[in-house]
């Protein structure tokens, strides 16, 4: 009986090379998996061209709404952007697809999976990772760290050899990551940070910025508990609203991003994300938060996110600390509910106003005009205690420059300086 073995499958080049590869190294029967997290895809054609390169057969699963329920509502309660910037959208993806993966090798009696993933990047973790936590004894092939083709040009030659038809133009090339939350750019022209990307000829999802709408468009966001649930009043389910939103902000340029980052295996890299959906998202829930979040919670709440992003980012969604992380976060969300009014405008998002039931705003407070609940004369106590310490050393640096500019003492019994009279 043939060895089998369970490809994490896109129907992207890499894994168009690896399903041949693997058979003629291994000997072996294909089983080809692919997890429909929203990405932008013909799946009959998908499983043609899987059969094309000598799969046994294309398992598709269908991730969406575990997806967005269980990976990207966790993510936009979080805040988290890694490095500040990067809303994490291949990141979010990789834990769940590589659950899928494990699960379908165990189903199918596979001995080994298999990725695309390059010896250089994240995903290698990502994907080695969540095999580990749900098939810990399963042989990981990672074809990228052990055969001898080096470039992309060289797998597209692979193919052309074996009459496998090519699954991109060699004109845009460029390594692609889609979901329902991104898609991501890199490679070409990219590689060089010194050129400024092509995005008219890049982008998938978004407008370009100059070529947006000269009209902004507003759209109101309903959260209920750090969840997004409606839309422009209108309830619905987070795959449908991730997908309006991408309609929606993707027409209006939101949400493209140059980023040069700090790879997990410590090499920096650039790459070109869309998440415009995703932005108008998040921005909303950080905006809804400053509303109803208390300022000590709000402050480490933002730390705890930072580690968050750190942790999904390196791969390690299955880990105690994770869940730890995400149970605190939890814990802030109870009263994160309300309705955040934004303006989309060729690529820049603004607020226009917001409200909810738990908003810690009192105006009588932060009015200029004074209230019952304030008295300008409690500032002064307050403000004396606040400014303790800074008055203590104040007056300890005055005392240590007054006996800087005296007169050295003379030298006491036993060594000692004698007091200055």
């Amino acid at each position: 009986m043939k060895k089998k073995i369970a490809l994490a499958y896109s129907g992207g080049l890499d894994t168009t090379v690896i399903v041949p590869w693997l058979r003629e190294n291994y000997d072996c029967e294909v089983v080809a998996v692919c997890g429909d997290v929203g990405q932008d895809c013909d799946w009959a054609s998908l499983e043609k061209r899987a059969l094309a390169s000598g799969a046994a057969k294309l398992v598709i699963k269908d991730l969406k709404k575990e997806f967005v329920e269980g990976y990207l509502w966790p993510l936009v309660k979080s805040g988290a952007a890694y490095e500040g910037r990067y809303l994490l959208g291949t990141s979010a993806a990789r834990p769940l697809l590589a659950k899928s993966l494990a699960e379908v090798a165990l189903a199918e009696g596979c001995s080994a999976v298999a990725h695309g993933c390059t010896g250089k990047g994240n995903d290698q973790v990502r994907f080695e990772l969540g095999v580990k936590a749900f098939a810990p004894e399963m042989e990981v092939i990672a074809p990228w760290r052990i055969w001898d083709i080096s470039s992309r040009e060289e797998e597209i030659e692979y193919l052309e050899k074996r009459s496998i038809p090519v699954p991109m133009k060699k004109s845009d090339s460029y390594s692609r990551d889609d979901n329902l939350w991104h898609i991501s750019h890199e490679g070409l022209d990219l590689e060089d940070p010194a050129n400024e990307p092509k995005l008219k000829g890049m982008l998938k999802m978004t407008t370009p910025p100059a070529e947006a709408p000269d009209t902004p468009e507003y759209v109101t966001l309903g959260f209920a508990e750090g969840v997004p649930v409606s839309l422009d009043g209108t309830a619905l389910g987070g795959v449908e609203l991730v997908k309006a939103l991408n309609q929606v902000a993707g027409r209006h340029g939101v949400g493209i991003l140059d980023m040069v980052e700090n790879r997990v295996v410590g090499m920096k890299s650039r790459g070109v994300y869309e998440t415009p959906g995703g932005t108008v998202i998040m921005e909303a829930h950080a905006k809804l938060e400053q509303l109803c979040l208390d300022r000590k919670t709000l402050s480490f709440k933002m730390m705890v996110g930072q580690k968050f992003a750190e942790t999904l980012y390196e791969g390690e969604w299955f880990c105690p600390l994770r869940e730890a992380i995400s149970a605190f976060i939890d814990s802030t969300q109870k009263n994160v509910t309300g309705s955040v009014k934004l303006k989309l405008w060729k690529g820049s998002i603004s607020g226009a106003g917001m409200s909810s039931p738990y908003s810690l705003y009192d105006a009588s407070l932060a009015s200029f005009t004074t209230g019952p609940l304030f008295s300008h004369k409690d500032s002064e106590g307050f403000i004396n205690l606040f400014g303790l310490p800074t008055k203590v050393r104040a007056r300890l640096a005055a005392r240590i420059a007054a006996q800087g500019n005296a007169k050295p003492a003379a030298p006491g019994p036993k060594g000692l300086e004698a007091p200055i009279d």
